[in-house]
């Protein structure tokens, strides 16, 4: 006689079962011939119990009050007189702070600034004299082999991305503006790579038009000097534009620019030796020099 396997040898009968019954399958922690004795179905019975632990748990904790969540303080405006102090030995700091970038006219100090994503004013300097050379001008950049303008401003970094938005943008200054770099910030912002920094810069340096430039040594500033809590750079030249002179809107971006390569630097400022340490609260600093 074979053997039966053990599942086998756990079958039950088929003619104890009563015709079209079910066996009533057990719920978590009860055994099968309580199951049986009661009659009720299982999932009802869990889900009661369920319901009957979350109405006790919600009359236990009715009477708690929730912990007052702590509100983040409103920005104030900073003071005038405070800004005006920042301001006036920023002045006398950096009499003759410009950009940094080496140009001749308009559209190369906008080719320039692109370049300068993410790579240093110095190393753009080395780069820009040969592809001028080169390329003098807008219907020649935008007509340059995608190749060979790559290999020219490789050393900048990012040089592919670079390379699409210099040959788009100075097509777009071709067609649009007859070979000339438009003289608005909305002209401007409307070309290819070209933002509100990018912009501001050549407003200011190239036309003499003013406009606040924020780069992460502007927005990190303004914040350490409280002068906004603002941290999208859109955000942050707006907040500061109603505080700075618009007659002062350019410099204040180079003055800040060059404050914070020199002495307030990301990492443990110079705060023992910074002229502006009576005017700054020294938001956000826990250690310094």
């Amino acid at each position: 006689m074979p053997r039966k396997s053990p599942r086998a040898r756990r079958r039950t009968d088929p003619s104890s079962r009563l015709p079209g019954g079910r066996r009533p399958r057990v719920a978590p922690g009860r055994s099968r011939a309580k199951a049986r004795r009661s009659g009720a179905h299982p999932g009802i019975a869990s889900h009661a119990q369920g319901a009957r632990r979350a109405a006790s748990r919600s009359k236990a904790g009715r009477g708690r009050r929730a912990a007052p969540q702590a509100r983040r303080a409103r920005f104030a405006p900073p003071d005038p007189a405070r800004v005006t102090a920042l301001l006036e030995q920023l002045e006398r700091l950096y009499p003759q702070a410009t950009t940094a970038l080496a140009f001749r006219d308009p559209l190369e100090l906008l080719v320039a600034t692109i370049l300068s994503a993410q790579c240093t004013d110095e190393r753009v300097n080395q780069v820009t004299p040969a592809l001028f050379e080169r390329y003098p001008d807008a219907a020649a950049l935008a007509a340059a082999r995608v190749a060979d303008l790559e290999a020219l401003i490789r050393p900048t970094g990012f040089f592919r991305a670079k390379t699409r938005s210099i040959r788009a943008c100075c097509a777009e200054i071709v067609s649009r503006h007859g070979g000339q770099v438009p003289r608005t910030l909305e002209e401007l912002t409307a070309l290819h790579g070209v933002g509100r920094k990018t912009a501001n810069v050549v407003l200011g340096n190239a036309f003499g038009i003013p406009g606040i430039v924020v780069d992460t040594h502007v927005g990190r500033l303004a914040r350490r000097l409280d002068l906004t809590d603002q941290v999208d750079p859109v955000k942050v030249e707006h907040a500061l534009m109603p505080i700075v002179p618009r007659e002062r809107w350019s410099r204040f971006s180079h003055w800040l620019i060059l404050h914070g390569r020199r002495v307030c630097v990301a990492r443990r400022p110079r705060c023992s030796i910074c002229p502006l340490a009576p005017h700054c609260p020294r938001v956000g600093v826990t250690d310094s020099q």
